[in-house]
């Protein structure tokens, strides 16, 4: 199915791309997530009047992203949590949790935008983050996990 970008994709394309993909990722996630239209000759027609527009609230979004890693980029947070004598974690910290510190301190995070490869974190000991709050302004954060004093 042949598409047209409404705003940059990861590595698919950037905005106003009219690209061939397979029906099912243009159906089940670029149409619904507002991210691509179908590139009819109406469609075509409207994204030539809007792309201004588009192309200004792309910049936004993009500014605010950087802003955001700018503010994040390098610094160390730490969480605690209730761990055994060997070290694990009664528990685990998540994105969520990660989210949650970051929104407290000002930094506006979704939780989908925190990178964790191997999962939760159920250890204590120092962890690097990555933090996507675009695919061009990605931060790294030191996550310290400490043992909770009663």
């Amino acid at each position: 199915m042949q598409v047209i970008l409404l705003e940059k994709v990861g590595d698919l394309g950037d905005l106003g791309d009219i690209l061939e993909v397979k029906n099912g990722y243009a159906r089940n996630y670029l149409i619904p997530k507002g991210k691509a239209k179908r590139a009819s000759q109406e469609n075509i027609a409207d994204f030539e009047q809007r792309k201004a527009g588009l192309i200004a609230k792309q910049e936004a979004i993009i500014k605010e992203a950087h802003e955001k890693r700018n503010k994040v980029d390098g610094q160390t947070y730490q969480v605690q949590q209730k761990a055994g004598i060997d070290g694990r974690l009664f528990g685990s910290v998540t994105a969520i949790d990660i989210a949650k510190i970051l929104n407290e301190l000002g930094v506006p995070t979704e939780r989908s935008s925190i990178r964790l490869p191997h999962g939760p974190l159920k250890a204590l000991g120092e962890y690097n983050i990555e933090i996507a709050y675009h695919h061009d302004a990605v931060a790294v954060i030191k996550l310290v996990v400490e043992p909770q004093v009663d």
